[in-house]
């Protein structure tokens, strides 16, 4: 069974009540089922939520140690964490695929918001379609790991 990491960041926990006109009215737990029921069998995905930088980066330290490819939605961290970008590049430079997410369009959004130190070392990036965001960064994260 091949795992995958499917971590999220600051106030996700939120979704759902936290600016639905940005973000959607699907919870995390909405999103998480989604993600599970499209993995089906032969995959196993481990989702993950915290507010707290430093776990965030344990769990990026993980994924190097175990070699399991992630998919990141680090939220505000996105935009300042140098020590979480600092995590996600060992990640990558471990040969491990990294997707950072998002479920709104940073670009489009508070100027602040339009750089994420993350995504330079990321495999890539996929934002701005909501949930389907997610869908689409675990339907590219399959592809990738199915080709090792």
């Amino acid at each position: 069974m091949t795992s995958i990491l499917v971590v999220n960041g600051p106030n996700l926990g939120r979704l759902g009540s936290r600016e639905p006109e940005i973000y959607g009215s699907d919870t995390l737990a909405d999103i998480e089922a989604m993600l599970q029921e499209q993995a089906g069998e032969g995959w196993s995905l481990e989702c993950v939520q915290s507010d707290d930088e430093a776990e965030l980066i344990a769990l990026m330290h993980r994924a190097v140690d175990t070699q399991t490819p992630v998919i990141l939605n680090p939220a505000a961290f996105s935009h300042y964490s140098y020590a979480l970008r600092d995590a996600c590049a060992m990640v990558t430079s471990a040969g491990v695929p990294l997707i950072e997410v998002h479920l709104s369009n940073p670009h489009a959004r508070e100027e602040f918001r339009h750089h994420s130190v993350i995504s330079a070392v990321a495999t890539g990036v996929i934002a701005g379609f909501g949930k389907d965001s997610y869908r689409l960064a675990l339907e590219q994260m399959m592809t990738l790991v199915g080709r090792h």
